[in-house]
């Protein structure tokens, strides 16, 4: 049975995480882009860059910065044609979705893997 997992982009690669998907607008700071040995980077997932630095800014909390991340999430094209994308990596193997985000608890990734979760097909492991 395949995962869908959330990593911090700056942690080593493993075999067990599958396809490497970068899910941040923004590049890590300082991470190398061939050690970060991503399969791909999304940008078009990453939360809109108004509402990612009013969140990172502290002007929205958490649960807001969430509401407003899955409506952006339910509402976008491309959104959709991501989640039927994680869905045929999840056939082949292990899907991991990377983020730079030191709060592993609360970042776009988080939301992300939710609302993927929520899509019916994908392997909720």
């Amino acid at each position: 049975m395949h995962e869908l997992k959330l990593k911090r982009s700056y942690e080593p690669e493993s075999e067990e995480d599958g396809a490497r998907i970068l899910v941040d607008r923004l590049w890590p700071r300082g991470e190398s882009k061939v050690k970060a040995d991503l399969t791909e980077w999304d940008k078009s997932i990453a939360p809109e860059s108004g509402l990612r630095r009013a969140f990172h800014e502290g002007e929205l909390s958490f649960e807001e910065f969430k509401k407003k991340y899955l409506a952006q999430l339910d509402a976008s094209d491309d959104a959709r044609v991501f989640a039927s994308h994680v869905k045929d990596l999840l056939e082949k193997g292990n899907v991991t979705l990377l983020f730079a985000s030191k709060d592993e608890a609360h970042n776009n990734a988080v939301v992300l893997k939710e609302w993927l979760d929520q899509k019916p097909g994908l392997d909720r492991s």
